[in-house]
């Protein structure tokens, strides 16, 4: 059964995270996409919680941000 990303709480947690650490980096969309090597359109579908990210693109993207891919999957308190 498929699951619409809007509709997991797991993908608004790591697009927020995503937004804040890149936006606190001074990064644009297109400059975290070179860094992860993904395509500029898809970190904003991302950051609004439009797709739903693969393990490996968590990996880039966390190393692009220079954080622990755990950290964007966790909820801020």
């Amino acid at each position: 059964m498929s699951v619409d990303p809007k509709n997991c709480r797991l993908v608004s947690v790591f697009a927020e995270n995503v937004r804040r650490k890149r936006v606190a980096l001074g990064l644009s969309q297109e400059a975290l996409a070179e860094r992860a090597g993904v395509h500029r359109t898809y970190v904003g579908m991302l950051e609004r919680g439009e797709k739903n990210v693969t393990i490996y693109n968590i990996e880039r993207i966390a190393e692009a941000l220079s954080v622990e891919a755990a950290s964007l999957l966790k909820r801020r308190r």
